[in-house]
């Protein structure tokens, strides 16, 4: 079994292969978590306590913590898992993952060293690698350096630790976190102005607020009235009476019916004057008969 064992004061880590299934036993029906003495994996390991961090089985998948089963299982993961990358929101996988309890199928333990034995070991205790990342944060700079809160934003920018490194083409290149966090005087008036505008939006908010509830209610009244007016008996009101009209004794004579009547007049007035015309010739005749007498 292979022993991928770290030393967090150091940064160091070393990965080791015992083949003695005897000085294995130790690990086996432990879960990640527990700690563990390693004076049984040699002289060397005297001394020393392991914390089990993890690790594979024979075919590579990992253990994962709180699954409390020695063999291997298949769950339904989602974001925030361990042993699962989400590719996008709300995603989820089935993938087979193995349990926290180590057995006789793991292949790799990965474990931390808690507690440092008498004996150094080669390549993990008395090597000191450099820090490669730093703090990000601009509390936590603050701390790291021993810097004050009234400190000059310039000065923890300057304390950031910096990481150089060659790229393929061969340049140096520089990299470092970038701050978060860091309150500088463009900072404290771009808060004023977003303070600002959160308080314009809010006495908006609340005019338009305003307005519309009058409207509202003034929008019930009239329907309310109309609802009113609709089932309302409906009561037809009283014809008035027309007063007779007085008649002119002048006016009536030049009515239509009195100028009518005068044509009827006018046509027999020659009839009469015929009359009269053809009445003497029997006089004539009687003429006659006294001459001859």
């Amino acid at each position: 079994m292979k022993f991928n064992i770290s030393y967090p004061l150091t940064g160091a880590q070393k990965c080791i292969e015992i083949d003695d299934d005897k000085k294995c036993n130790i690990f086996m029906d432990k879960k990640m978590g527990q700690e563990v003495e390693g004076d049984t994996l040699g002289d060397e390991f005297k001394g020393y306590v392991f914390k089990i961090a993890g690790g594979n089985d024979k075919d590579g998948f990992p253990m994962k913590q709180g699954v409390m089963v020695r063999g291997r299982v298949r769950l339904l993961l989602s974001e925030g898992h361990s042993c699962f990358t989400s590719r996008r929101s709300g995603f989820r996988k089935r993938k087979s993952v193995r349990g926290c309890i180590v057995g006789p199928d793991m292949r790799v333990l990965a474990l931390q060293i808690v507690k440092k034995g008498v004996a150094e070991i080669d390549g993990l205790t008395t090597v000191t690698l450099p820090r490669k990342l730093g703090p990000k944060r601009a509390n936590n700079i603050k701390k790291l350096f021993g810097l004050k809160k009234e400190d000059d934003p310039i000065l923890i920018k300057k304390s950031v630790i910096r990481r150089t490194f060659k790229t393929a083409k061969g340049k140096d290149r520089t990299k470092c976190p970038k701050i978060q966090r860091l309150i500088t005087p463009e900072r404290i008036l771009r808060k004023k102005v977003y303070k600002a505008e959160k308080t314009q939006r809010y006495v908006k908010t609340n005019a338009a607020k305003e307005e519309y509830e009058k409207f509202l209610s003034e929008w019930k009244k009239q329907r309310a009235a109309k609802a009113h007016a609709a089932s309302a008996p409906v009561v037809e009101a009283p014809k008035k009476v027309e007063a007779p009209k007085k008649v002119d004794p002048k006016a009536a004579k030049t009515t239509p019916a009195a100028t009518k009547a005068t044509p009827a007049a006018t046509k027999v007035a020659p009839k009469t004057q015929a009359a009269k015309t053809t009445t003497p010739a029997p006089a004539v005749k009687d003429a006659k008969k006294t001459t001859k007498k």
